[in-house]
């Protein structure tokens, strides 16, 4: 008789080489998250202050140099500049989940993905039904389709959380999925009047960067040069300027040689990720979450039908789509949930991913060029976004003390040795717990 093959565990223990990985990469998003709170409390308090005429006037000051079609206002410098740092970032992290991570086999990406791409669709298919239905526009569909893993972060840092390593590594994951998802929404649904020898320069020096790594060419001097200029000629082109940044992060090897340490892509994103999540991405959240937050201008959120649809596919499809895709992915490839978690786990996890603050407030300057609808989108994306922040920490706050036993169980080290007992064959338990 035929053994039957043994199911595979969801959100079970992650490989130590992944842990490591995943541990650095959230280390560093949880300290820029926090900082992203703080810029994004500070946007607030000075657009609504005495001293709101000022603020918009440094957001709103030019400086380049228009020769080369890059006389750009502060608010315009860190949305396609700063935030092209934070897509290079993006691009390394999904080449690594490609390559080594859990997006590099079928078996290991069905769940991740399918759930990414649920929690895109849903509340994609919310907001046009909410807008079609009070007669408003569908352009904005695209803007409660990403999670703000830096914003998500800080959430849990707040709340003092426990939550095990496997769930930080899936909601990672789900936000590198969004990032492309977002990117390819930007390139694709956002360009106009191609300047096609522009594009064709971008495209030539993606490729030179490309044969740079192929050939295992070293030297920031050729790299950051080449950088800069293929996000010119992006820019110039007439495509979302931040696709130059993924683009690169993809092209840059993850993978080390023999005689390496660290791979470029490693590298790269070891030096530039704190750059990105402690300055590049709280800088474009300064100046573009300063809304105003009167009585009216919050009305128009619940009375308007674009932020509103923005506001329900935030908070109802991020939930719906992540926690029903997660669990048809899950009994579609027969895997078993973790006998330590349990669905309201992943519930809670889903509710957490309807903040959408960085990239959907990018997206919303992008679909609604009227500055007056652009304030009431990104008026809806705060709300929407603290709302999301608040029922995921109602919801996960009630399971601390599960999390924080297999926190420590995973965390034990007996020996000594900077390796948990758990990873170590015949010496301690793996996580676990009662429920």
């Amino acid at each position: 008789m035929t053994q039957a093959r043994p199911r595979k565990t969801v959100f079970g223990l992650l490989p130590w080489p992944e842990r490591q990985a995943v541990a650095e990469a959230l280390r560093t998003e949880t300290v820029g998250g926090l900082v992203l709170l703080a810029a994004a409390v500070v946007a607030l308090a000075w657009a609504n202050s005495p001293w709101s005429g000022a603020y918009e006037a440094v957001r709103d000051f030019h400086f380049g140099i228009p020769a080369l079609g890059l006389d750009l206002s502060v608010g315009h410098w860190t949305a396609d500049g700063l935030l092209a740092v934070f897509f290079l970032v993006a691009g390394i992290e999904l080449k690594r989940e490609l390559v080594v991570g859990e997006l590099r086999t079928p078996a290991t990406a069905a769940l991740p993905a399918v759930a990414a791409l649920c929690g895109m669709a849903v509340p994609a298919a919310l907001y046009v039904l909410t807008a079609k239905a009070g007669g408003g526009s569908p352009d904005g569909w695209a803007v409660p389709m990403a999670t703000d893993i830096a914003f998500a972060l800080a959430v849990l840092a707040v709340i003092s959380t426990h939550l095990p390593t496997a769930l930080r590594a899936f909601l990672l994951t789900l936000a590198v999925v969004d990032d492309l998802g977002a990117i390819l929404i930007i390139a694709i649904f956002f360009t106009s009047d191609l300047n096609f020898w522009a594009l064709a320069g971008a495209v030539a020096g993606l490729v030179l960067f490309y044969a740079l790594q192929r050939f295992r060419i070293r030297g920031w001097w050729w790299y950051v040069p080449l950088g800069i200029t293929v996000w010119a000629l992006m820019y110039n082109s007439g495509v979302h300027a931040t696709v130059a940044g993924v683009a690169m992060g993809l092209i840059l090897r993850t993978t080390r040689d023999k005689n390496e340490k660290a791979s470029p892509g490693a590298r790269v994103a070891h030096l530039i990720h704190p750059f990105s999540a402690g300055v590049a991405v709280p800088l474009f959240a300064l100046f573009a979450a300063g809304v105003s937050v009167s009585g009216e201008a919050l009305g128009h959120v619940f009375t308007d039908p674009e932020p509103l649809a923005v506001l329900i596919g935030l908070v109802v499809g991020k939930i719906l789509g992540i926690f029903f895709g997660t669990y048809l992915a899950a009994r579609f490839t027969r895997a078993e949930l973790n006998p330590d978690l349990a669905w309201a786990d992943v519930l809670g996890l889903a509710t957490l991913a309807g903040i959408g603050f960085t990239v959907a407030l990018l997206i919303g300057e992008l679909a609604f060029p009227d500055p007056t609808q652009a304030e009431h989108v990104k008026a809806a994306v705060l709300i929407g976004s603290l709302t999301a922040a608040a029922l995921a920490a109602l919801l996960l706050r009630r399971r601390n003390r599960i999390y924080r036993q297999l926190y420590e169980a995973e965390n034990r080290d007996d020996d000594g040795d900077g390796i948990p007992d758990c990873y170590q064959t015949g010496t301690g338990a793996r996580p676990g717990g009662s429920r």
